[in-house]
Parts: structure tokens; C-alpha cells; sequence
């Protein structure tokens, strides 16, 4: 499947993160406690990191 072979793979952002596990983490690049409101500025970086 896709993601077999995630190593090329990193997350870019990761929401509701005032309900995660202690333990629980990712890379990603930016973390939100709930749903962020920047929607517009994070859609333009995620675009232009996709290059």
C-alpha cells in the first residue's frame, strides 16, 4: 500500500492535539491544540514544500 514505505513521508500538521496521549508524537511540522484558523497561510507553505 501506500504507505508501506513511509519514510518519505512526513506530516505537515496535526490538529487536536489538547486530546492526544502523552506519548503520542509526530514530526509534523505544525501542531494545533484544536482546528488551526490560518487555514489559508498553511494550504499557501504546504503548496510551496510540495515543489
Amino acid at each position: 500500500t501506500m504507505l508501506d514505505d513511509h519514510a518519505w513521508f512526513a506530516p505537515f500538521i496535526e490538529t487536536w492535539t489538547a486530546e492526544k496521549l502523552p506519548w503520542a508524537a509526530t514530526p509534523a511540522v505544525h501542531s494545533y491544540e484544536a482546528l488551526p484558523e490560518e487555514y489559508e497561510r498553511l494550504v499557501t507553505e504546504y503548496a510551496g514544500a510540495q515543489k
